[in-house]
């Protein structure tokens, strides 16, 4: 269904995934174009963000921190969009701007999910290193992990959008750091290019032996944004007083029950105790109005001095969004993944 300046396509939730989302789950729909009211703005969609957290908004029923996406409607999601239309005072045609017009060519806006961005060279990375996953790193290691120099820190996923910005930040303050990731590739690229001290691949046998190994003097911070086997592998490792920042636990979010195993809950809250362990999760849209311009001015010199690496896995077409998707929640990006929709 190819793209025209008369017809926006968007895609829906089909249907609530059971278990892992499939192809059938969404569906590909054309609409006429929105026009904008007095007040509003009509944005095409240039790049579209895809984010682990957007499987939990598929669900029916079940505590979120934003609304679950009804049936029939347009998947959300953060975009970088050009104001093609405006009848907002504040903005003119032309203007690039981060957005939330979700899994669509185009959407309207009154404004105040707008951040403008002026020109960028490669304006995808507001939604990636520059934006929202680089920003739940930043918050996430420095205000809640605290690393100090020489300790260790372990983070895994440690090449996605998240993962390597807080493998790189933690290198600038001068911490150890222990990235884990899927494959050997990416185990490569976290050591040679992003200049982790290690990178254990987790689809290798017997993680919780060379994560000790790895980490001889135990763990001081963990950035836990996956769960699973990989939690269970750093727990026994954590020190007194370490600090776990909770981000995501992708790793459970194709669950629908819990899965039939022992009752870990009893040791994990043990060594909580015993260790002193401060295990705190946070949702990064709470942080923005306080910490946001502070993330900004730091990542942007970190990354125009080359000190901090960004790296995307870029589908083309709005069309290919599901299968991306799906793809991202089985671990098969490499970088934060992204849908180019339309060129800039």
């Amino acid at each position: 269904m190819p793209q025209t300046a008369a017809v926006n396509r968007r895609i829906v939730l089909a249907a609530h995934p059971e278990g892992a989302p499939k192809p059938q789950d969404f569906r590909l729909e054309q609409v006429d174009v929105p026009v904008p009211a007095k007040g509003q703005v009509l944005l095409r969609t240039l790049h579209l963000s895809l984010d682990p957290y957007m499987r939990n908004l598929m669900d029916e029923v079940g505590p979120s921190y934003m609304p679950a996406v009804p049936l029939g409607e347009t998947m959300v999601g953060g975009t970088v969009n050009r104001v093609v239309a405006s009848e907002h005072p504040q903005f003119r045609v032309g203007d690039l701007v981060l957005g939330n017009a979700g899994w669509q060519d185009y959407a309207l806006s009154d404004g105040r999910d707008l951040r403008p961005l002026g020109e960028m060279a490669q304006p995808s990375l507001a939604l990636g290193g520059l934006g929202m996953p680089g920003f739940t790193a930043y918050v996430g290691l420095l205000d809640i992990g605290q690393p100090k120099s020489g300790e260790t820190v372990v983070v895994a996923a440690a090449t996605g959008a998240v993962g390597s910005a807080v493998g790189q930040i933690a290198k600038l303050k001068g911490a150890r750091v222990v990235g884990i990731a899927g494959g050997a590739d990416k185990c490569r690229y976290a050591v040679e290019e992003l200049g982790f001290d290690v990178c254990l691949d987790h689809r290798e046998a017997a993680l919780a032996e060379r994560l000790a190994a790895a980490c001889p003097d135990g763990i001081d911070v963990y950035f836990e944004n996956v769960g699973g086997a990989v939690f269970d592998a750093v727990l026994p490792r954590l020190n007194d007083h370490a600090r776990v920042p909770v981000c995501g636990v992708i790793a459970h979010y194709n669950d629908k029950r819990l899965p039939p195993a022992p009752n870990r809950l009893p040791l994990a809250m043990s060594i909580v105790l015993q260790r002193r362990i401060r295990l705190q999760g946070f949702i990064i849209l709470d942080h923005y109005a306080g910490r946001f311009d502070a993330f900004r001015r730091d990542m942007g010199e970190w990354v125009a001095e080359g000190r901090i690496k960004l790296r995307e896995d870029v589908t083309v077409g709005l069309e290919n969004a599901p299968a991306a998707f799906i793809g991202l929640l089985e671990g098969r990006n490499f970088g934060k993944q992204v849908v180019r929709v339309a060129d800039a």
